[in-house]
């Protein structure tokens, strides 16, 4: 099935996630990656030669009248700087999470967008893979009953071990809750609903730490963020919800999600991936059957882009949108605001739950 003429997108950061993007792309039929760019120009060129589009300065990919979706894939402090540059070249726009470094900043971005009228979208779109499809599918079919309480767990020890270039990680925009976070509050959106109030706790473990990876081995990062931070989120439609996010302990093989029903009670998959499996309580209570996916698994990054491009040509809303990631955004500020002040946060915005995607859709499709 043919979708027409291809929705040409520009790349801007050639980092460690980009190669995903590539090839996520590629999958889409609307898409077509025609540039990237980089404050590095030389990396942007080299990525280029190695994915076979243009490389260039950021300046030139948002002079380009081809590009009318920029993917943003620099570091959590230039997002939003990049977001607005780009939509007052007159591109949509869709980012890497986290969609701001604070509720501020995420809020003056979302009032450009529409004063402009340029789209934004922001990752994670694992919420479009097949795992959480699935789950969403059941929830809203009463597999579960009505949904009681949820428990998430991301739990490592940092990133300084494997990660090229960790030190982003631990400066504003990072921690486990910004870089984590999103994940794990975005699938608990798409399944409960938006978020009404948080309380939490957030600290910061360890001062320093030492990279072992290369090639910045032996190099001292001092640390500037919340590194531990765990929590409960009341939703609007009555479910309640705990989450821990850490990068300072060893981690223990807890599910990553778990969502209690009245009736049952589901294993979600990793919210950090478009896979399965999904699980649920049987009959007898004595086991946890996976159940087959309803939707397919074969997506990954850029299943978001390929969404907004659909979205720009029906009219419709997107769903990786500007609106749930600040509501996200703001979620995640909550916890250390909670800590900090000993109280509940009420949050400010109530986004719908992005709508689900139909079951049959081919692996290259988003609309029905």
């Amino acid at each position: 099935m043919s979708v027409g003429p291809k929705t040409k997108v520009g790349i801007v950061g050639c980092g460690k996630i980009s190669d995903a993007y590539f090839l996520g792309c590629k999958a889409y039929e609307i898409l077509e990656v025609v540039a990237c760019a980089d404050l590095d120009v030389e990396r942007a060129r080299v990525k280029a030669r190695e994915q076979g589009v243009t490389g260039c300065s950021v300046d030139e990919l948002f002079a380009r009248a081809d590009v009318e979706i920029v993917i943003n894939l620099t570091i959590p402090q230039a997002h939003s700087a990049i977001n607005e540059r780009a939509m007052r070249a007159g591109k949509h726009v869709y980012c890497e999470k986290p969609f701001g470094l604070d509720v501020a900043e995420g809020q003056r971005i979302l009032e450009l967008s529409r004063s402009l009228n340029r789209r934004v979208g922001c990752a994670p779109d694992t919420f479009l893979g097949g795992g959480l499809q699935t789950a969403r599918r059941l929830i809203d079919a009463g597999a579960i009953g009505r949904p009681v309480s949820a428990m998430g767990f991301m739990l490592c020890h940092g990133h300084e071990s494997w990660h090229p270039a960790p030190e982003f990680y631990y400066k504003a925009g990072g921690g486990p809750m910004f870089d984590m976070g999103p994940y794990y509050l975005t699938a608990l959106v798409t399944l409960l609903g938006p978020i009404r109030r948080i309380s939490g706790v957030a600290q910061t473990t360890f001062a320093e730490r030492t990279i072992t990876s290369q090639p910045h081995a032996g190099q001292k990062i001092t640390v500037e963020v919340p590194t531990h931070t765990m929590g409960t989120l009341e939703f609007h439609g009555g479910a309640s919800a705990s989450l821990t996010t850490s990068f300072d302990v060893w981690p223990y093989p807890l599910p990553r999600l778990l969502i209690f029903g009245t009736e049952s009670t589901m294993e979600v998959p990793d919210p950090n991936t478009f896979k399965g499996p999904v699980r649920i309580r049987s009959n007898d209570g004595k086991t946890y059957d996976e159940v087959s996916l309803t939707h397919d698994e074969s997506r990954g990054r850029g299943t978001g882009v390929a969404d907004l491009a659909h979205a720009l040509r029906s009219g419709r809303a997107h769903r990786a949108s500007g609106e749930l990631a600040q509501h996200v955004l703001e979620a995640m500020a909550a916890f250390e605001t909670a800590s900090k002040q000993g109280v509940y946060v009420n949050l400010t915005s109530a986004p719908a739950r992005p709508a689900a995607l139909p079951v049959g859709l081919a692996p290259n499709l988003l609309d029905d």
